[in-house]
């Protein structure tokens, strides 16, 4: 089974389906990794993120693996071509970043390809951007989790602040997030959308515990 968590950034949905999966014993796929790396290549190795060639190039010949613990429903490392970027691709400037690498058509068609070979070889709490659109369109249970411009950037600050990573000036992450959700939803190539069949969260005013049983009630509803 698969439960597809899409939304905007900033939304919650990486640590929601780790606490999702956990609840259900899935496994998770951060799919926004993996676009994460390809941006994290490809400005190690100078290439333009405007080089749409390039970039599909470094997507069909990138490695990229995740390394699990037992028992674990969230990858404790996430390799690329062997080197650990678990903390690298978390930056402020792969922030910037991945927006542009993700529209890229042949980035997107190659680490979907990915992504499909992973999520049906078992179940799977799924969160990125066009998950239940796309990538796996036939998931039994699709959510589209949001919440507020400004109660995201206020937990993107608190999250950068507590991993020491990114900026923590309330005013720049607010118009990264927005500059980025406009990028997102503007997009030619799977472009931010909730799947006609989503059930949306806006989690402004709800706790984490709310969020997480609103998705396992959705889930185990259409296990039965």
């Amino acid at each position: 089974m698969i439960v597809a968590i899409d939304g905007p950034s900033g939304a919650g949905k990486s640590t929601v389906s780790k606490l999702v999966a956990k609840e259900l014993g899935f496994s998770c796929l951060d799919t926004g990794a993996m676009y994460r790396c390809i941006a994290w290549k490809a400005l190690r190795e100078g290439v333009s993120l405007e080089d749409a060639e390039a970039l599909g190039a470094i997507a069909r010949t990138c490695r990229i693996s995740f390394v699990h613990g037992e028992g674990e429903v969230d990858a404790r490392a996430v390799l690329v071509d062997g080197c650990d970027v678990t903390d690298a691709i978390r930056t402020a400037e792969i922030d910037r970043a991945v927006s542009k690498v993700s529209a890229v058509p042949a980035v997107r068609t190659s680490l979907v390809e990915q992504q499909r070979v992973i999520g049906r070889a078992g179940n799977y709490v799924v969160e990125g951007r066009d998950i239940g659109t796309v990538v796996f369109a036939d998931a039994e249970a699709k959510v589209f989790l949001t919440a507020s411009d400004e109660e995201r950037a206020r937990r993107r600050v608190a999250q950068n602040a507590a991993r020491g990573i990114g900026s923590t000036d309330f005013d720049t992450v607010l118009a990264d997030i927005v500059a980025r959700d406009e990028r997102d939803s503007a997009r030619a190539a799977s472009p931010l959308v909730a799947a006609d069949d989503a059930v949306l969260v806006d989690s402004t005013d709800l706790s984490q515990d709310e969020v997480v049983a609103r998705i396992c009630g959705l889930a185990r509803e259409r296990m039965r």
